[in-house]
């Protein structure tokens, strides 16, 4: 799909947990993506290379819709504080889409090896599966430090209920889950070796920060997983 510039303004703010907050847009005209895909964010068009202030932040809507969302776990980097500011009607500048690392109807089995903020542009693509009603088996492991910064938790939840084909397994790296319903620790290549019964017929996705992602691939040495089928975007200055 080829990469636009748009103008879109500010729609709605809606908090997932204490620190990670979703932007929802209404661009000027329809930005055709694909799930999965990212787009940048300018809020300094004058200098497209201003790194501080434009950066690149995943889809974690469906396509289609009349929006676009994009969500951030906010800090205090001069790209969050500008994000924090925004208030409804608020201009920004939009640039995409972009990412090869994306969903398709074809395949019928797959997997997310996800860390943290990484699960933004998983949102997109379940939301599609959702939608679409696609018969696509889901495995999802995903991996939090502590079971209040699991961000999409509702959704995933009504997702799971509304179709069977979906699996959300929430491993937690910092505490034992409160509520019993995470599993203490970190993504393992047992856990996800036993959950997933059919392991060479799976498109595995892998989204988080480098070192995360790096680990997940490695999960796979010495296995019957081609390298073709695993699909990674590392997300760095995020």
């Amino acid at each position: 799909m080829a990469v636009g510039i748009y103008r879109a303004v500010l729609k709605d703010r809606i908090k997932r947990t204490p620190t990670v907050e979703s932007f929802r847009f209404l661009p000027e005209k329809k930005i055709d993506f694909l799930p999965g895909q990212f787009l940048r964010f300018f809020f300094d068009a004058d200098d497209p290379d201003n790194k501080e202030v434009n950066k690149y932040l995943s889809f974690s809507s469906a396509p289609g819709k009349e929006y676009v969302e994009v969500t951030k776990r906010l800090s205090e980097s001069e790209f969050s504080r500008r994000l924090k500011a925004l208030k409804p009607q608020d201009e920004v500048s939009l640039q995409g889409p972009f990412g090869n690392c994306i969903f398709r109807q074809g395949y019928k089995k797959v997997a997310f090896l996800i860390g943290g903020i990484g699960i933004t542009p998983v949102i997109s693509i379940l939301e599609y599966i959702v939608e679409k009603r696609l018969d696509t088996l889901v495995h999802l492991f995903y991996s939090n430090r502590t079971e209040e910064e699991i961000a999409f938790r509702k959704e995933l939840d009504a997702w799971q209920g509304l179709l069977s084909s979906i699996k959300v397994i929430h491993t937690l790296t910092d505490c034992p889950s409160k509520s019993g319903d995470c599993r203490f620790g970190r993504i393992e290549k047992e856990l996800v070796f036993s959950n997933i019964p059919d392991i060479g017929e799976t498109v595995f996705y892998i989204f988080g920060p480098p070192k995360m992602t790096e680990a997940m691939r490695g999960l796979f040495k010495d296995t019957q997983v081609r390298q073709d089928m695993i699909k990674t975007e590392s997300f760095i200055g995020y």
